[in-house]
């Protein structure tokens, strides 16, 4: 699969739950989401090669400055680009 030739959005929020059996992972694009279902496993090596990118692009470009806390909004928002 060549991901280049993949259309792309810009995802605006991602948000994640999980319940014994399985975990949960929202997309948010605008007012639209897309739910993915991963088991336990799937969504450890799902984090891990999440990780590894994230070193990767370090170790060519620079630290990313980023703390994670629950419930940011995104500053790019659908009522910014509609006027709403």
């Amino acid at each position: 699969m060549d991901l280049n030739k993949i259309p792309k959005q810009f995802c605006e929020n991602v948000l994640a739950g999980h319940s014994e059996e399985s975990f949960i992972v929202v997309m948010t694009v605008g007012e639209t989401a897309n739910a993915y279902a991963l088991t336990p496993q799937h969504m450890k090596r799902f984090v891990q090669s999440l990780t590894h990118q994230v070193k990767e692009y370090e170790k060519e470009f620079s630290t990313i400055e980023a703390t994670w806390s629950p419930g940011i909004e995104s500053p790019i928002q659908t009522k910014d680009i509609t006027g709403t």
